[in-house]
Protein backbone atom coordinates (compact mmCIF):
# COMPACT_ATOMS: atom_id res chain seq x y z
CA UNK A 1 0.00 0.00 0.00
CA UNK A 2 1.40 3.67 -1.07
CA UNK A 3 1.96 6.05 1.45
CA UNK A 4 -0.12 9.21 1.24
CA UNK A 5 1.76 12.61 0.12
CA UNK A 6 0.65 14.13 3.27
CA UNK A 7 2.71 11.30 5.20
CA UNK A 8 5.74 11.55 3.46
CA UNK A 9 8.66 12.39 5.75
CA UNK A 10 10.00 15.99 4.70
CA UNK A 11 13.95 16.00 3.54
CA UNK A 12 16.23 17.46 6.41
CA UNK A 13 16.78 20.57 3.93
CA UNK A 14 13.45 21.20 2.66
CA UNK A 15 11.50 24.50 3.88
CA UNK A 16 8.53 23.84 6.64
CA UNK A 17 5.17 26.24 6.51
CA UNK A 18 5.53 25.76 10.45
CA UNK A 19 8.77 27.97 10.42
CA UNK A 20 8.20 29.96 7.56
CA UNK A 21 9.16 33.76 7.86
CA UNK A 22 5.49 34.59 7.39
CA UNK A 23 3.85 37.66 5.03
CA UNK A 24 4.83 41.05 4.51
CA UNK A 25 1.51 42.06 5.94
CA UNK A 26 0.55 39.82 9.14
CA UNK A 27 -2.53 37.75 8.60
CA UNK A 28 -4.31 35.23 10.79
CA UNK A 29 -2.90 31.51 10.11
CA UNK A 30 -5.38 29.15 7.65
CA UNK A 31 -7.73 26.55 9.56
CA UNK A 32 -7.41 24.47 7.00
CA UNK A 33 -4.52 24.55 5.09
CA UNK A 34 -0.99 25.02 5.48
CA UNK A 35 0.71 29.05 4.48
CA UNK A 36 2.33 27.33 1.42
CA UNK A 37 -1.15 26.02 0.18
CA UNK A 38 -2.76 29.16 1.23
CA UNK A 39 -0.26 30.68 -1.33
CA UNK A 40 -0.98 28.59 -3.96
CA UNK A 41 -5.26 29.06 -3.74
CA UNK A 42 -4.37 32.86 -3.44
CA UNK A 43 -2.49 32.26 -6.97
CA UNK A 44 -4.95 30.03 -8.67
CA UNK A 45 -7.70 32.62 -7.63
CA UNK A 46 -6.01 35.25 -9.34
CA UNK A 47 -6.65 37.54 -12.08
CA UNK A 48 -3.11 37.00 -14.02
CA UNK A 49 -3.67 33.39 -13.62
CA UNK A 50 -6.87 32.95 -15.32
CA UNK A 51 -5.49 35.29 -17.99
CA UNK A 52 -2.94 32.39 -18.47
CA UNK A 53 -5.29 30.75 -20.64
CA UNK A 54 -5.45 32.90 -23.49
CA UNK A 55 -1.46 33.49 -23.60
CA UNK A 56 1.12 32.42 -26.10
CA UNK A 57 3.69 29.49 -25.09
CA UNK A 58 4.78 29.30 -28.83
CA UNK A 59 1.79 29.16 -30.72
CA UNK A 60 -0.96 32.27 -30.30
CA UNK A 61 -3.48 31.03 -28.06
CA UNK A 62 -6.36 30.77 -31.44
CA UNK A 63 -3.63 28.90 -33.28
CA UNK A 64 -5.16 25.53 -32.19
CA UNK A 65 -7.19 24.04 -29.22
CA UNK A 66 -4.69 21.67 -28.14
CA UNK A 67 -1.38 23.30 -28.45
CA UNK A 68 0.11 24.69 -25.05
CA UNK A 69 -0.72 27.96 -23.20
CA UNK A 70 1.00 29.57 -20.37
CA UNK A 71 -1.67 28.39 -18.17
CA UNK A 72 -1.36 24.63 -19.43
CA UNK A 73 2.03 25.22 -19.15
CA UNK A 74 1.91 26.45 -15.86
CA UNK A 75 -0.15 22.98 -15.10
CA UNK A 76 2.01 20.92 -16.29
CA UNK A 77 5.21 22.52 -14.52
CA UNK A 78 3.63 22.08 -11.35
CA UNK A 79 2.40 18.55 -11.83
CA UNK A 80 6.30 17.96 -12.40
CA UNK A 81 7.38 19.72 -9.44
CA UNK A 82 4.72 17.90 -7.35
CA UNK A 83 6.11 14.32 -8.17
CA UNK A 84 10.53 16.02 -8.43
CA UNK A 85 9.31 17.37 -4.41
CA UNK A 86 7.47 14.37 -3.94
CA UNK A 87 10.32 11.97 -4.35
CA UNK A 88 12.91 14.00 -2.74
CA UNK A 89 10.93 14.60 0.79
CA UNK A 90 10.90 17.97 -0.06
CA UNK A 91 7.80 20.54 0.38
CA UNK A 92 4.91 20.03 -2.27
CA UNK A 93 2.95 22.58 -1.64
CA UNK A 94 5.82 25.37 -2.23
CA UNK A 95 6.85 23.47 -5.06
CA UNK A 96 3.94 23.42 -6.78
CA UNK A 97 3.41 26.91 -5.54
CA UNK A 98 6.59 28.31 -7.18
CA UNK A 99 5.61 26.70 -10.34
CA UNK A 100 2.12 28.05 -10.56
CA UNK A 101 3.49 31.30 -10.15
CA UNK A 102 6.49 31.47 -12.33
CA UNK A 103 4.68 32.79 -15.68
CA UNK A 104 2.27 35.37 -14.19
CA UNK A 105 3.88 38.26 -15.65
CA UNK A 106 4.82 36.88 -18.98
CA UNK A 107 2.97 39.67 -21.70
CA UNK A 108 0.55 38.66 -24.31
CA UNK A 109 2.26 36.59 -27.19
CA UNK A 110 5.08 34.78 -25.69
CA UNK A 111 8.64 36.47 -25.82
CA UNK A 112 7.61 37.77 -28.66
CA UNK A 113 5.50 40.10 -26.53
CA UNK A 114 8.57 40.74 -23.93
CA UNK A 115 11.00 41.69 -26.50
CA UNK A 116 8.50 43.98 -28.05
CA UNK A 117 7.82 45.60 -24.19
CA UNK A 118 11.55 45.61 -23.62
CA UNK A 119 12.18 48.01 -26.87
CA UNK A 120 9.07 50.79 -25.52
CA UNK A 121 9.84 50.46 -22.04
CA UNK A 122 13.87 51.18 -22.71
CA UNK A 123 13.72 54.59 -21.65
CA UNK A 124 11.37 54.63 -18.83
CA UNK A 125 12.83 51.71 -16.64
CA UNK A 126 12.84 48.82 -18.93
CA UNK A 127 11.02 45.04 -18.84
CA UNK A 128 11.14 41.70 -17.38
CA UNK A 129 9.24 39.27 -17.45
CA UNK A 130 10.17 37.45 -13.44
CA UNK A 131 10.24 41.12 -12.57
CA UNK A 132 6.29 41.64 -13.66
CA UNK A 133 5.73 38.17 -12.17
CA UNK A 134 7.42 39.67 -8.81
CA UNK A 135 5.07 42.82 -9.31
CA UNK A 136 1.90 41.09 -10.10
CA UNK A 137 2.73 38.59 -6.70
CA UNK A 138 2.88 42.02 -4.72
CA UNK A 139 1.14 45.08 -6.23
CA UNK A 140 -0.59 44.54 -8.98
CA UNK A 141 -3.60 41.88 -8.47
CA UNK A 142 -6.14 43.76 -6.44
CA UNK A 143 -8.12 41.48 -4.31
CA UNK A 144 -7.94 42.39 -0.50
CA UNK A 145 -8.58 45.56 1.50
CA UNK A 146 -5.86 45.54 3.74
CA UNK A 147 -2.73 45.19 0.69
CA UNK A 148 -1.96 45.12 -2.14
CA UNK A 149 -0.76 41.79 -4.12
CA UNK A 150 -1.13 38.61 -2.35
CA UNK A 151 0.46 39.18 0.64
CA UNK A 152 2.21 35.52 -0.16
CA UNK A 153 5.03 33.91 2.55
CA UNK A 154 8.58 35.05 2.26
CA UNK A 155 9.38 31.85 1.01
CA UNK A 156 7.12 32.05 -1.95
CA UNK A 157 8.00 35.10 -2.98
CA UNK A 158 12.15 34.21 -2.58
CA UNK A 159 11.13 31.36 -5.36
CA UNK A 160 9.21 33.72 -7.16
CA UNK A 161 12.36 36.33 -7.71
CA UNK A 162 15.53 33.84 -7.10
CA UNK A 163 13.75 30.33 -8.65
CA UNK A 164 16.64 30.40 -11.54
CA UNK A 165 19.66 31.95 -8.64
CA UNK A 166 20.92 34.74 -7.12
CA UNK A 167 19.80 37.97 -8.85
CA UNK A 168 22.58 40.80 -7.11
CA UNK A 169 24.38 40.59 -10.46
CA UNK A 170 21.26 41.93 -11.99
CA UNK A 171 19.64 44.80 -9.65
CA UNK A 172 21.12 47.86 -11.13
CA UNK A 173 19.09 47.07 -14.20
CA UNK A 174 16.17 49.77 -14.45
CA UNK A 175 13.43 47.14 -14.53
CA UNK A 176 14.58 45.13 -11.27
CA UNK A 177 14.29 48.57 -9.29
CA UNK A 178 11.07 47.26 -8.02
CA UNK A 179 12.24 44.42 -6.84
CA UNK A 180 15.38 46.58 -4.86
CA UNK A 181 12.44 48.68 -3.35
CA UNK A 182 10.69 46.29 -1.88
CA UNK A 183 13.37 44.06 -0.81
CA UNK A 184 14.97 47.28 1.42
CA UNK A 185 12.06 46.54 3.42
CA UNK A 186 11.99 42.97 3.49
CA UNK A 187 14.94 41.44 2.88
CA UNK A 188 14.58 38.54 0.29
CA UNK A 189 18.86 38.01 -0.03
CA UNK A 190 18.93 38.43 -3.51
CA UNK A 191 22.77 37.12 -2.98
CA UNK A 192 22.04 33.61 -2.12
CA UNK A 193 20.19 30.53 -4.36
CA UNK A 194 16.43 30.42 -3.17
CA UNK A 195 14.88 27.03 -1.58
CA UNK A 196 15.30 23.60 -2.34
CA UNK A 197 11.41 23.92 -3.74
CA UNK A 198 12.16 26.81 -5.69
CA UNK A 199 14.78 25.11 -7.92
CA UNK A 200 11.90 22.23 -8.23
CA UNK A 201 10.04 24.43 -9.87
CA UNK A 202 12.48 25.70 -12.10
CA UNK A 203 14.11 22.87 -13.46
CA UNK A 204 10.27 21.50 -13.93
CA UNK A 205 10.15 24.49 -16.34
CA UNK A 206 13.36 23.55 -18.72
CA UNK A 207 11.19 19.96 -18.40
CA UNK A 208 8.24 20.67 -19.33
CA UNK A 209 8.61 23.08 -21.91
CA UNK A 210 11.75 20.92 -24.02
CA UNK A 211 8.98 18.13 -23.78
CA UNK A 212 5.87 19.94 -24.81
CA UNK A 213 7.69 21.54 -27.41
CA UNK A 214 9.06 18.73 -29.14
CA UNK A 215 5.01 17.36 -28.93
CA UNK A 216 4.16 20.87 -30.01
CA UNK A 217 6.06 21.06 -32.96
CA UNK A 218 5.37 17.56 -34.07
CA UNK A 219 1.92 18.50 -34.23
CA UNK A 220 2.17 21.37 -35.78
CA UNK A 221 4.14 19.78 -38.75
CA UNK A 222 7.13 22.17 -38.17
CA UNK A 223 9.49 18.87 -38.43
CA UNK A 224 9.19 15.11 -38.69
CA UNK A 225 9.60 12.23 -36.09
CA UNK A 226 12.82 11.84 -39.01
CA UNK A 227 13.77 14.59 -37.77
CA UNK A 228 14.60 13.93 -34.65
CA UNK A 229 15.79 10.49 -35.10
CA UNK A 230 19.53 11.71 -34.71
CA UNK A 231 18.65 14.68 -31.85
CA UNK A 232 20.37 13.12 -28.28
CA UNK A 233 17.38 11.96 -25.79
CA UNK A 234 14.46 12.12 -28.00
CA UNK A 235 16.00 9.96 -30.97
CA UNK A 236 17.08 7.19 -29.37
CA UNK A 237 13.54 7.38 -27.07
CA UNK A 238 11.82 7.30 -30.56
CA UNK A 239 13.90 3.95 -31.64
CA UNK A 240 12.77 2.37 -28.32
CA UNK A 241 9.32 3.03 -28.75
CA UNK A 242 9.32 1.85 -32.06
CA UNK A 243 11.52 -1.51 -30.88
CA UNK A 244 8.47 -2.01 -28.76
CA UNK A 245 5.24 -1.21 -30.95
CA UNK A 246 6.52 -1.98 -34.11
CA UNK A 247 2.93 -1.08 -35.70
CA UNK A 248 2.78 2.14 -33.86
CA UNK A 249 1.06 5.29 -35.02
CA UNK A 250 2.83 8.10 -35.68
CA UNK A 251 0.33 9.83 -33.17
CA UNK A 252 0.89 7.39 -30.66
CA UNK A 253 4.33 7.32 -31.37
CA UNK A 254 4.80 10.93 -29.97
CA UNK A 255 3.15 10.59 -26.90
CA UNK A 256 5.00 7.49 -25.93
CA UNK A 257 8.62 9.12 -26.67
CA UNK A 258 7.86 12.31 -24.46
CA UNK A 259 5.78 10.62 -21.78
CA UNK A 260 9.47 8.25 -21.48
CA UNK A 261 11.45 11.60 -21.83
CA UNK A 262 9.85 13.21 -19.04
CA UNK A 263 10.60 10.71 -17.00
CA UNK A 264 14.12 10.14 -18.27
CA UNK A 265 14.35 13.74 -17.52
CA UNK A 266 12.68 13.73 -14.17
CA UNK A 267 15.03 10.45 -12.90
CA UNK A 268 18.26 12.55 -14.17
CA UNK A 269 17.43 15.53 -12.27
CA UNK A 270 16.90 12.71 -8.85
CA UNK A 271 20.22 10.97 -9.20
CA UNK A 272 22.25 13.87 -9.78
CA UNK A 273 20.46 16.37 -6.70
CA UNK A 274 21.25 13.30 -4.42
CA UNK A 275 24.49 12.95 -5.78
CA UNK A 276 24.94 17.19 -4.99
CA UNK A 277 23.61 16.81 -1.58
CA UNK A 278 25.98 13.90 -0.76
CA UNK A 279 28.92 15.68 -1.98
CA UNK A 280 28.39 19.47 -0.83
CA UNK A 281 27.10 17.70 3.00
CA UNK A 282 23.53 19.48 2.42
CA UNK A 283 21.58 18.68 6.03
CA UNK A 284 19.40 22.12 6.38
CA UNK A 285 17.98 24.71 3.94
CA UNK A 286 20.37 27.25 4.85
CA UNK A 287 23.03 24.83 3.48
CA UNK A 288 20.64 24.82 -0.28
CA UNK A 289 20.99 28.51 -0.45
CA UNK A 290 24.58 29.13 0.69
CA UNK A 291 25.42 26.05 -1.90
CA UNK A 292 28.08 27.98 -4.79
CA UNK A 293 25.69 26.35 -7.20
CA UNK A 294 22.35 25.03 -7.55
CA UNK A 295 21.46 21.69 -5.60
CA UNK A 296 18.82 20.47 -8.02
CA UNK A 297 19.77 19.80 -11.26
CA UNK A 298 20.90 17.80 -14.66
CA UNK A 299 23.70 15.66 -14.45
CA UNK A 300 26.61 16.77 -17.34
CA UNK A 301 25.41 13.99 -19.91
CA UNK A 302 22.00 15.08 -19.45
CA UNK A 303 22.65 18.84 -19.66
CA UNK A 304 24.52 18.42 -23.23
CA UNK A 305 21.75 16.15 -24.52
CA UNK A 306 19.46 19.05 -23.45
CA UNK A 307 21.51 21.86 -25.03
CA UNK A 308 21.54 19.70 -28.75
CA UNK A 309 17.47 19.71 -28.68
CA UNK A 310 17.62 23.18 -27.99
CA UNK A 311 19.54 24.25 -30.84
CA UNK A 312 17.13 22.08 -32.96
CA UNK A 313 13.80 23.51 -31.39
CA UNK A 314 15.76 27.00 -31.68
CA UNK A 315 16.39 26.20 -35.22
CA UNK A 316 13.61 24.55 -36.60
CA UNK A 317 10.57 25.69 -34.58
CA UNK A 318 11.68 28.83 -32.48
CA UNK A 319 12.34 30.56 -35.86
CA UNK A 320 10.47 28.78 -38.21
CA UNK A 321 9.00 31.07 -40.57
CA UNK A 322 5.49 30.34 -39.88
CA UNK A 323 6.28 31.37 -36.00
CA UNK A 324 8.55 34.40 -37.18
CA UNK A 325 5.57 35.71 -38.87
CA UNK A 326 3.45 35.59 -35.71
CA UNK A 327 5.90 37.50 -33.80
CA UNK A 328 5.97 40.05 -36.10
CA UNK A 329 2.13 40.50 -36.29
CA UNK A 330 2.37 40.42 -32.64
CA UNK A 331 5.21 43.07 -32.21
CA UNK A 332 3.40 45.33 -34.13
CA UNK A 333 0.55 44.84 -32.67
CA UNK A 334 1.75 45.49 -29.15
CA UNK A 335 4.29 48.66 -30.45
CA UNK A 336 1.05 50.17 -32.17
CA UNK A 337 -1.05 50.24 -28.94
CA UNK A 338 1.56 51.22 -26.84
CA UNK A 339 2.82 54.40 -29.02
CA UNK A 340 -0.81 55.48 -29.25
CA UNK A 341 -1.88 54.72 -25.37
CA UNK A 342 1.49 57.43 -24.89
CA UNK A 343 0.50 59.69 -27.39
CA UNK A 344 -3.43 59.83 -26.80
CA UNK A 345 -3.86 58.71 -22.98
CA UNK A 346 -7.27 59.57 -23.23
CA UNK A 347 -8.20 56.60 -24.97
CA UNK A 348 -7.12 54.41 -22.19
CA UNK A 349 -10.00 52.97 -20.39
CA UNK A 350 -10.92 55.63 -17.87
CA UNK A 351 -9.80 53.66 -14.71
CA UNK A 352 -6.47 53.41 -16.55
CA UNK A 353 -6.78 57.56 -17.41
CA UNK A 354 -7.65 58.97 -14.48
CA UNK A 355 -3.98 56.86 -12.92
CA UNK A 356 -2.05 58.14 -15.88
CA UNK A 357 -3.14 62.03 -14.91
CA UNK A 358 -0.90 64.04 -13.71
CA UNK A 359 2.60 61.91 -14.08
CA UNK A 360 5.42 62.41 -16.01
CA UNK A 361 6.35 60.15 -18.58
CA UNK A 362 8.21 57.41 -17.06
CA UNK A 363 4.96 56.79 -15.10
CA UNK A 364 2.37 57.26 -17.58
CA UNK A 365 4.92 54.75 -19.82
CA UNK A 366 4.71 51.85 -16.51
CA UNK A 367 0.88 52.70 -16.17
CA UNK A 368 1.02 51.18 -19.94
CA UNK A 369 2.97 48.72 -19.81
CA UNK A 370 1.53 47.16 -17.36
CA UNK A 371 -2.04 47.23 -18.84
CA UNK A 372 -0.41 45.67 -22.45
CA UNK A 373 1.65 42.99 -20.19
CA UNK A 374 -1.54 41.67 -18.51
CA UNK A 375 -3.46 41.72 -22.01
CA UNK A 376 -4.64 37.93 -23.03
CA UNK A 377 -3.51 37.17 -26.91
CA UNK A 378 -6.92 37.58 -28.10
CA UNK A 379 -7.77 40.97 -26.03
CA UNK A 380 -4.84 42.23 -27.33
CA UNK A 381 -5.68 41.69 -30.89
CA UNK A 382 -9.08 42.50 -30.41
CA UNK A 383 -8.09 46.48 -28.83
CA UNK A 384 -5.87 46.72 -31.48
CA UNK A 385 -8.94 46.45 -33.62
CA UNK A 386 -10.83 48.63 -32.16
CA UNK A 387 -8.10 51.50 -31.80
CA UNK A 388 -6.84 50.92 -35.81
CA UNK A 389 -9.60 49.41 -37.56
CA UNK A 390 -12.93 51.56 -36.17
CA UNK A 391 -16.30 50.42 -38.11
CA UNK A 392 -18.09 53.47 -38.07
CA UNK A 393 -21.31 53.02 -36.60
CA UNK A 394 -20.07 50.39 -34.26
CA UNK A 395 -19.90 50.31 -30.57
CA UNK A 396 -15.92 50.29 -29.69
Amino acid sequence: MSVPVTCFPLATFSESAETSKGRRHPEAESRTRNAFARDRDRIIHSAAFRKLKEKTQVFVAHEGDTFRTRLTHSLEVAQIARSLAHAMGVHVDLAETIALAHDLGHPPFGHAGEDELQIQMKEFGGFDHNVQTFRVCTKLERRYPAFDGLNLTWETVEGVVKHNGPVDDRLDEPAWKAVVEYAAGWDLRLDTFASVEAQIAAISDDIAYNNHDVDDGLQAGLFTIGDLLEIPLIGPLLGDVRRDWPAIDDRMLRLEAVRRMIGAMIDDVLAETARRAKTEGVETAEDVRRMKRPLVGFSSQMAEDLARLRQFLHTRMYRHYRVNRTRSQARRILAEMFNLFMAEPEVLPTELYERVKGRDQGGRARVVCDYVAGMTDRYAIEEHRRLFHLEIGREV
